[in-house]
């Protein structure tokens, strides 16, 4: 699936929304396939000389504020359609577990520096093996984003709770029963009566199954849930961090400007050529050829796209072959075979 460099809100800079709506006519696939031919010109051009595939990924990798996510201090997410950057860490909730997802690897033999990091965007399966703070960790269960489950490595936040059947017995207060296919807790002392089944007695409350969407869970012992048939209560504050701008996220987009100033003509004339082949304004036509202009000297090095230069093996820059053999004045216009 193609990840986007553009959001919909770069197009407002040169065209009005009205204009953007009657180029896409309510259709996404046509920011893609116009994105995909922009892009496509721009790594053509600079791939040789520029970083420009690292360059592009900062703002591929944006991606949508996610309650499940636990983001850290400095990355960029998209949150009420703008990005913003992360100031300070913002936890995403966490379930109660059940089994062991991940241990640590004993293989002393591995590479650590072979072992790709851990991210909550992937999905892991039993066997496989990750990199996470310095150590690596083997999967033993499936869990990762697409199965809506992410379980960072040796990181919990509940504590199970034992529980027994209940009998018509004297029980200490906030004890957790199981009864006919429910589990009680025993909230009041006031007139119980041990022979009173829970179903009947005020005195039991009945435990209510984990919901992640409930975002106001207590840091109390007797904050008890029900996780796949077991009784939990957190240890730490297990709710996901409300985002706030000016508290844990502030305005900022990472992305070069000069890539997504180019970008967005080169899109918007590939969206015109969808609707209009044969009716293309001078305007587009002509952003679209100031744009190709800009990448074609970018690309014998005539101007700074401040984009970093690709290094070679002695960590100075990749020079043209043509540069490196023929150039014959430091002033590129006077070298004809750049012309």
């Amino acid at each position: 699936m193609y990840r986007r460099f553009l959001n919909n809100n770069d197009y407002l800079g040169i065209i009005t929304p009205e204009v953007l709506a009657q180029l896409t006519r309510g259709n996404g696939e046509h920011f893609v396939r116009a994105e995909e031919a922009a892009e496509a010109s721009v790594v053509e051009y600079l791939s040789e000389n520029y970083e420009v595939e690292k360059e592009l990924a900062k703002g591929k990798c944006i991606a949508d504020y996610d309650r499940r996510v636990t983001y850290p201090v400095g990355v960029h997410i998209y949150f009420e359609g703008q990005i913003h950057e992360v100031i300070r860490s913002i936890s995403g909730y966490r379930k109660p577990a059940t089994k062991t997802f991940w241990e640590k690897c004993v293989d002393t033999c591995i590479d650590m520096k072979q072992v790709s990091g851990y991210t909550q965007f992937k999905t892991y399966y039993p066997g496989d093996k990750v990199n996470y703070n310095g150590v690596i960790y083997s999967c033993l269960a499936e869990n990762g984003y697409k199965f809506d489950d992410i379980r960072i490595p040796m990181v919990a936040g509940w504590l199970e709770v034992e529980t027994s059947l209940w009998h018509p017995v004297e029980y200490p207060l906030w004890s957790v029963v199981e009864y006919e296919d429910g589990f009680f807790t025993l909230v009041s002392l006031d007139n119980f009566d041990s022979n009173v089944d829970p179903m009947a007695s005020s005195c039991w409350g009945a435990i209510a199954d984990y919901d992640s969407a409930y975002n106001a869970y207590e840091l109390s012992e007797n904050e008890y849930v029900v996780y796949d048939r077991h009784v939990f209560y957190p240890e730490t504050d297990i709710n996901a961090d409300e985002p706030s701008v000016g508290f844990n996220l502030a305005l900022h987009d990472p992305r070069n400007y000069n890539l997504k100033k180019h970008l967005v003509r080169l899109a918007v004339y590939e969206l015109t050529k969808l609707i209009a082949p044969n009716n293309v304004s001078v305007v587009r036509i002509r952003d679209y050829e100031d744009s190709m202009r800009w990448l074609s000297d970018a690309a014998k090095l005539r101007l700074t796209p401040q984009i970093p230069r690709k290094l070679d093996e002695t960590r100075k820059p990749v020079t043209d072959w043509q540069l490196a053999t023929f150039q014959t004045d430091y002033d590129p216009y006077k070298n004809p075979w750049m012309i």
